[in-house]
């Protein structure tokens, strides 16, 4: 995948782009058949296959205080789109002068000259441009007039399950982290490094790793079964997210304890896969309390992750099947 952060630096592909916009936080579901049909579109036209998307979150400019929490990083939304098989993916600065640029120079100067659409995918509620003018309804005048395809897409959902970031939003804030893999797709991840702790937990018997990581969007305190992937290796492992109120914590912490883990992880980036939560984080009347409640949590643990499969997106060696029906993500033992 060719990532462009420069229009005026590229050259436009020959046979043209077919293209989806937007955000796309998350890469969810409902995202990844909107990929599909943007794949399946271009090697159709024998055109390139093109996401545009913004950074900074438009709100995050406009009003700050209502952008949500982001459910990607950066670098995972970029990861993730390109495991979706797209050829180009355009990152677009959002500033002040791109919000006041009208819907029809936006059409005509970027996604045209800038471009080369034939054809735009677009979900039935986008809208964009100043003021939000650039609707379907003008997507519809301007595609007949400028000759280029227009394909609106219905909700994406399987039954009375909408795919949407919001909800994945508001399902893992809730820390129902087995809930939103039918959401999301995949089990919820994030990345990190392993930082140096206080040492609490080797002294209580159970050695933590803990990590620093850079995802904004994170469950809700309490203590979680999740596998670890470090170095093409997966571990089970326990993880307390939070403030530890048994020892008076003040800044919360991702706490990490490896199922029969014997090692240095200092320095290492580690990948959290989270399955199911286990309870809510406790404030114990001592350490011995402490220590007998962690040794439920591994037992519960292993209970629940053996034989346990994860889904994780899969990152495609070759996107050659695409066009023969959906994606199948590998699942991981």
């Amino acid at each position: 995948m060719k990532i462009i952060k420069e229009l005026s630096q590229f050259k436009p592909p020959s046979a043209g782009t077919v293209l989806t916009i937007g955000n796309f936080d998350g890469v969810h579901l409902g995202h990844r058949e909107m990929f599909r049909q943007v794949v399946n579109k271009a090697q159709e036209l024998q055109a390139s296959s093109a996401v545009l998307t913004f950074e900074p979150h438009p709100l995050r400019f406009l009003a700050p205080q209502r952008a949500p929490l982001r459910i990607n990083t950066p670098q995972e939304k970029v990861r993730l789109i390109d495991a979706s098989c797209i050829d180009l993916l355009l990152i677009i600065a959002f500033t002040r002068e791109f919000a006041e640029l009208p819907p029809k120079r936006f059409v005509e100067e970027i996604l045209l000259e800038g471009l080369a659409m034939r054809c735009l995918i677009v979900g039935y509620d986008y809208a964009f441009g100043k003021n939000r003018q650039g609707n379907i309804d003008f997507l519809r005048e301007i595609a007949a007039r400028r000759g280029f395809q227009l394909e609106v897409l219905p909700p994406i959902s399987r039954g009375e399950l909408v795919y949407s970031s919001s909800r994945i939003r508001q399902t893992i804030l809730a820390g129902q982290v087995a809930e939103v893999v039918e959401v999301l797709g995949r089990n919820f991840t994030l990345d990190g490094v392993v930082v140096h702790g206080d040492g609490r937990g080797r002294n209580l018997g159970f050695p933590t790793a803990n990590l620093q990581t850079e995802k904004e969007l994170l469950p809700c305190p309490g203590v979680y079964a999740v596998k670890v992937k470090w170095c093409a290796r997966y571990f089970d492992a326990v993880v307390n997210l939070g403030r530890r109120p048994t020892f008076a914590g003040i800044e919360s912490r991702l706490e990490i304890h490896l199922l029969d883990f014997v090692g240095d992880l200092y320095g290492e980036t580690l990948r959290l896969y989270f399955v199911e939560r286990l309870r809510d984080e406790q404030r114990f009347a001592s350490a011995e309390d402490l220590k007998t409640a962690v040794r439920v949590d591994v037992d519960k643990t292993r209970s629940i992750l053996q034989g346990r499969q994860i889904v994780e997106y899969r990152d495609y060696l070759d996107c050659g099947d695409l066009a023969g029906g959906p994606c199948v993500d590998h699942e991981v033992n």
